[in-house]
């Protein structure tokens, strides 16, 4: 990685985490070059070299030196590429508020996404009442703001945009729509969909539908 110099990415099509990277980078208007990471068949060398501790994609690369964790980077690039549009807001309040929200969706929606589609009975009805509540916690966060920060797309949208790709997969487990539980999710998900970072970063629910199918006949799900 010595002497490597500008952004590299390192991805799996798939991953929102990922996919909140290329959205910010997009958002910046930052040059990268993307490097995409077979997950399916294993881990590579450069990936294991750059994210020993976790192992993980995304991992961004600048001048050869490795930033892990996707809401980290989010954070870098604001702090790395200062003259650039910043994702967080200026206000220290409104900056934690984007932290908490962005870490929510963190420790939440991916997880309780995973068990809609894995579970059945009783798990997986609970899997479905959290996920119902944590769409409700977000759409009274967004309220009747255009984007979670107000009039500007920034951290929190950057952060949850990518799972909208999931919300056929979590519709068709969960057996609710978004639309009828959160609203003004739905409506800034298609928002969200119209702005070109976005729709050149994330891949149709119906991709993402497929992929989740893969996913459970690898677990042996039926």
């Amino acid at each position: 990685m010595a002497g490597e110099k500008g952004l590299v990415l390192l991805n799996f099509w798939v991953s929102p985490f990922g996919q909140r990277c290329r959205i910010a980078l997009a958002e910046k208007g930052l040059p990268y070059e993307y490097v995409e990471e077979n997950l399916m068949a294993g881990k590579s060398d450069r990936l294991l070299r750059s994210n020993p501790v976790h192992k993980k994609v995304p991992v961004l690369l600048h001048d050869g030196r490795p930033v892990n964790e996707s809401l980290i980077i989010l954070n870098y690039l604001d702090d790395a590429f200062p003259d650039t549009p910043s994702l967080l807001p200026s206000d220290p309040y409104e900056r934690a508020q984007a932290r908490f929200w962005a870490d929510y969706v963190d420790k939440k929606v991916y997880d309780c996404g995973t068990r809609l589609w894995k579970l059945k009975g009783e798990p997986h009805a609970q899997a479905r009442a959290e996920m119902v509540e944590i769409l409700k916690n977000l759409d009274g966060a967004l309220g009747d703001k255009a984007f979670f920060g107000g009039d500007t797309f920034g951290f929190v949208d950057a952060a949850f945009v990518p799972f909208t790709s999931w919300f056929r997969s979590y519709e068709t487990y969960g057996e609710f729509t978004v639309a009828e539980v959160a609203p003004r999710i739905a409506a800034w998900a298609k928002r969200c969909g119209e702005r070109e970072s976005v729709a050149e970063s994330l891949y149709s629910p119906d991709k993402i539908y497929e992929f989740v199918g893969v996913l459970k006949k690898m677990h042996g799900v039926e």
